[in-house]
């Protein structure tokens, strides 16, 4: 009793409605009917698997002035973001165009998409959302397709070999069964002419249903509408676990690979019910080709394939048919995938006989990102201070990251522009004298950009290392990973030459000294954070630049005199945002005719609204507020109790407006202070 309880509570999580419907059976008749009524529902599988992708959403947006279109189901939002991709729209666009020209049979549905990058480009991933993302379709509505299988009563079970249901081992399309001599003639009668999905179920059946076929047709004098009734059309759902309409291949040592695993093998069990081993009840369907009939078949590492595997390979792309041993060709529908490698591309473009392969082959290159905000949110998924429950300090993932990109991007061959601010390009930021068109510029002269450097696999596993260490003392920061990434570097199985080693560690030094300017600034910003501070400061340094521009004098607030706008004030200011002399002029009436912008509009002006000025009157605040805290005096060993009140009100700010926790507050107050001490207080 209590059992049934128990049971009784479970019962309303099924939805019973949901798995009837997924479920469904029918006759042939049935499935007409269904045809007619959602032509869809006999899509190729080049045409579903496009829909598919489309049916996430896409959304478009200008990068260099060029179109670009993002599609939603790379994100993985379905699972959580677990297989997002990340800064890559630009080859998934590629990708999905490859699709598209096939789902329209313009040439691309006889080519294999060949997907080619270095180690850890999200290569695999992209294949394993392809496959998940078709597997989840085709519960939908919209992905729904439909296969069948005989249905024998008991004196014509000799046919199937005792069976008496005997399902079609390929899966194929229902409408596969009506001849392929009369089948235009009778989507004709059925109303099926206008149906652009119709008319392109291709090819025979399958020879284990080609057999049972022709032999009730035999039985029944050839009458094709007798043999229909021996056929239940149902509902075909996509999985991998279970190897429908799901293939992954794996190519394994040399000696060991055999060419059945692709297309089937023979039962040798049954080869003594059915006296020969070409008889297609004595054989196995079960080949990768055979059972990703009407889905995808992926191989990983593509181009370590034996040649004995090449031809059927070759066959499936060109022809859409394999050979199964003993038997005729036979017709499959499937996306055709690959992954590989650079050193295994090179191979083949070194080897003659592999010519007719790569002229089957799209080729999609899967590059590393090289965009810096995008490479950060690989790493923030995984870590991340709720996922891993431990204070991860500000700017660690992000210098991580930094460095990870700087790898990978070529020296620019001219503009007279660092690797560091050509990064910052690529990632939108804005440095002056550089436009948009310059951007473009420099990605086109760039050669294997992207295809060289650091995998983000070998920056997951320091963070994960730095987070076991015995530094990482209930937290970690930059100083602790940036360390161990350095040290990995002595023994990264993938840098094989001390000149990359070398060049690695001099783009470790420059992530340091960047790092070393971003908590100067925010220390900066901390410090001199006192906003009636700063507008006292903008309102001074307005007035004077408003009197400059119109040539008029200031009056000073304490002698009530007028006086010459104050120059001094001014360039101490503007040369904190590195403002020449020789430009002073320009900046100021940009200064003015954005403040007079906004009075026509009916806004106040605020300092906060102008991100170049407001840095400046912070730098300028701080510089004259900083030796009034002697942040210096951290690092000795006495520190007076006015000093640490000022100092730990900066910790706080720090920990309110930045992130940081009370420990990594004083680490980067530590280290600032040692700046200072050394006297690099150039910023501040």
């Amino acid at each position: 009793m209590a059992s049934s309880s128990l049971l009784s509570r479970l019962a309303p999580l099924q939805d019973l409605e949901q798995y009837q419907d997924l479920h469904w059976s029918g006759s042939f008749d049935d499935y007409l009917a269904l045809v007619r009524e959602d032509p869809r529902v006999v899509r190729t599988a080049y045409q579903r698997v496009y829909d598919m992708i489309l049916s996430h959403g896409k959304e478009e947006y200008i990068d260099n002035k060029k179109r670009i279109v993002s599609y939603a189901f790379f994100r993985d939002e379905r699972n959580g973001g677990k297989d997002a991709i990340y800064g890559l729209d630009i080859p998934l666009m590629r990708l999905v165009n490859v699709l598209r020209s096939a789902a329209e049979e313009y040439g691309a549905e006889k080519r294999i998409i060949l997907l080619h990058g270095p180690v850890g480009s999200s290569k695999s991933t992209i294949a394993r959302l392809l496959k998940k993302g078709i597997e989840a379709y085709s519960h939908t509505d919209d992905g729904r397709l439909y296969t069948y299988e005989w249905v024998l009563p008991e004196d014509l079970r000799g046919i199937s070999g005792g069976q008496e249901v005997f399902p079609c081992p390929m899966h194929d399309e229902p409408l596969k069964l009506i001849p392929a001599e009369w089948r235009s003639r009778a989507f004709e009668a059925l109303g099926l002419h206008d149906n652009p999905f119709a008319h392109r179920v291709r090819g025979d059946l399958n020879p284990a249903c080609r057999y049972i076929f022709n032999a009730l047709m035999a039985h029944y004098a050839g009458d094709w509408t007798k043999v229909m009734q021996h056929v239940r059309v149902k509902r075909l759902l996509l999985s991998e676990r279970d190897r429908v309409g799901i293939g992954t291949f794996q190519p394994k040592d040399e000696k060991n690979q055999d060419s059945t695993e692709l297309t089937g093998d023979i039962n040798y069990r049954k080869i003594a019910i059915f006296g020969s081993d070409s008889d297609p009840r004595a054989f196995n369907f079960d080949g990768e080709f055979n059972i990703a009939n009407r889905g995808i078949i992926e191989f990983i590492e593509i181009l370590k394939l034996d040649v004995a595997f090449l031809y059927d390979l070759l066959g499936a792309t060109q022809e859409r048919k394999i050979k199964p041993k003993k038997f005729a060709q036979t017709d499959i529908d499937e996306v055709i995938i690959g992954h590989t490698n650079e050193p295994e591309y090179r191979k083949l473009l070194n080897n003659e006989f592999m010519e007719a392969l790569r002229d089957r082959t799209v080729k999609i290159d899967i590059p590393y990102i090289t965009r810096y905000q995008e490479e950060i949110r690989i790493y923030k998924k995984d870590y991340n201070s709720e996922r891993i429950g431990r204070h991860i300090a500000p700017h660690t993932i992000e210098m991580a990251a930094l460095w990870a990109v700087l790898t990978r991007l070529e020296d620019p061959k001219k503009h007279d522009l660092t690797l560091m601010q050509k990064l910052k390009l690529y990632d939108g930021r804005t440095i002056t004298g550089y436009t948009q068109d310059h951007v473009k510029e420099l990605r086109k002269e760039t050669e294997r950009e992207g295809m060289v450097g650091i995998s983000p696999r070998y920056v997951q596993d320091k963070i994960s290392n730095a987070l076991v260490s015995d530094k990482a003392d209930g937290a970690i920061n930059p100083f602790i990973v940036l360390a161990e990434l350095e040290s990995g570097l002595r023994n990264h199985s993938l840098i094989t030459g001390e000149e990359d080693r070398k060049r690695y560690t001099v783009l470790l030094a420059e992530v340091r000294r960047e790092y070393e300017d971003i908590v100067k600034n925010e220390v900066q910003r901390c410090i001199s954070a006192d906003e009636d501070a700063i507008s006292r400061l903008c309102a001074n340094y307005i007035d004077n630049v408003k009197a400059y521009t119109q040539r008029e004098k200031v009056r000073n607030k304490y002698t009530g005199q007028y006086e010459e706008p104050d120059e001094r004030l001014m360039r101490s200011i503007e040369e904190k945002i590195d403002i020449p002399e020789s430009r002073k002029d320009d900046f100021r009436r940009e200064i003015m005719n954005y403040i007079g912008a906004l009075a026509i509009e009916g806004k106040q002006f605020d300092y906060r609204t102008n991100d170049r000025l407001k840095k400046a009157l912070e730098m300028k605040l701080f510089e004259d507020q900083k030796d009034t805290i002697k942040l210096s005096s951290l690092i000795s060993n006495v520190v007076d109790k006015e000093t640490q009140e000022k100092i730990d009100v900066v910790k706080q700010r720090m920990i309110r407006n930045f992130g940081y926790n009370e420990e990594s507050a004083t680490d980067v107050l530590n280290f600032v202070a040692s700046i200072f001490a050394r006297g690099d207080s150039k910023d501040g």
